[in-house]
């Protein structure tokens, strides 16, 4: 038995030096050390010996077996390394050849303006407030003075969900949730950004998805002229130090008095254009005092405390400051669009 195991190992190795290929190492390990290999046909042998001799044939079949796996392993490593400096041959690279130039991207119009936004109000003292987009009818409607079957309802045709859940139409959901968690404690100064959905027919100027970030300021003594000073300044930082404001009486449930703002025209510079229709002035969003029914749902003293509140449509804003026509192209991926606005 010893013998032949000694045989066995001189020819596995032997063998094993003609190797050149992987293919035929895999072979010549099946032959010598697989389940059925030689190696192991000896071993089924070993019941046949006395039972002085197993020990030392048991040791020499683990020595034999040890030589031949580290013979194995050190042929595979070397074939290994020969095919890879074969491959470094063959495969020259040319180190002094151009790189691939990278793509990168560029900040989307509409997060620009809504980091300008953001950063014009944080200067002001605003704090940054978010919530669901998909909400309950209680915040986005009856905490805001809409109460089922409120006609006014019917200026924001909306996503119902089941009855009581939709997809909200406006941000001013957060500045109801907003005021309850405050539970009664002035100042409250946030603004809302966020993504609202109403069923419009998607076209130049309306999206069924658009952005709006709207403002909330609760405290003793704000007054109009509070919320006028607050929207000059942010219409100045935002579309130059010669900008003026113009507040139009309106109605919106939730203020009582309401406004809509308009911008003096960038384009024409009050002059009358096609762009402000000849008027000089431009809408950009709407405004007014809290509704004193508003702060009581939300657990405010309305003769002690008063606010001011307004909403702005981000895709608006960008479409005046980059004088876009279609406000479809903000959502529409074209790669030549965006790069329009890459800062480098």
């Amino acid at each position: 038995m010893q013998t032949r195991l000694q045989e066995m190992k001189q020819s596995a190795l032997a063998q094993l030096g003609q190797v050149a290929e992987a293919a035929q190492l895999q072979e010549l390990r099946v032959k010598y050390l697989g389940k059925k290999g030689e190696l192991t046909e000896l071993l089924r042998g070993m019941g046949s010996l006395i039972p002085e001799e197993r020990p030392v044939v048991g040791q020499l079949v683990n020595e034999v077996r040890t030589a031949l796996e580290d013979a194995f392993a050190n042929k595979q490593a070397s074939l290994e390394e020969a095919a890879l400096t074969a491959k470094l041959t063959s495969q020259s690279i040319d180190v002094t050849l151009p790189g691939r130039p990278v793509q990168a991207g560029t900040m989307h119009p509409l997060s620009r303006i809504i980091e300008e936004i953001e950063d014009i109000f944080i200067g002001l003292g605003f704090d940054i407030a978010e919530g669901p987009e998909v909400e309950l009818d209680h915040f986005n409607f009856e905490m805001l003075n809409l109460p089922k079957d409120h006609p006014a309802r019917d200026m924001q045709d909306s996503f119902y969900i089941t009855e009581e859940i939709l997809m909200r139409t406006h941000t001013s959901p957060v500045q109801a949730r907003t005021m309850l968690k405050k539970e009664g404690k002035a100042p409250v100064k946030i603004i809302c950004p966020g993504k609202v959905y109403r069923r419009d027919d998607d076209d130049a100027t309306h999206s069924h998805q658009f952005t709006q970030i709207e403002g909330l300021v609760v405290d003793k003594g704000i007054r109009m002229s509070d919320l006028k000073g607050t929207l000059l300044t942010f219409a100045r930082q935002m579309f130059g130090a010669n900008q003026q404001v113009r507040l139009r009486p309106s109605f919106f449930p939730f203020t009582e008095p309401s406004a809509e703002v308009d911008l003096q025209c960038f384009k024409c510079g009050g002059e009358g254009c096609r762009v402000c229709k000849q008027t000089g002035w431009i809408e950009i969003l709407g405004s007014g005092m809290v509704h004193p029914r508003v702060l009581q749902m939300a657990g405010y003293d309305p003769q002690e405390v008063s606010g001011f509140a307004f909403g702005m449509g981000v895709e608006r804003i960008a479409m005046l400051k980059y004088g876009v026509e279609d406000i479809r192209h903000f959502y529409t991926n074209d790669v030549r669009f965006l790069n329009q606005f890459n800062r480098s």
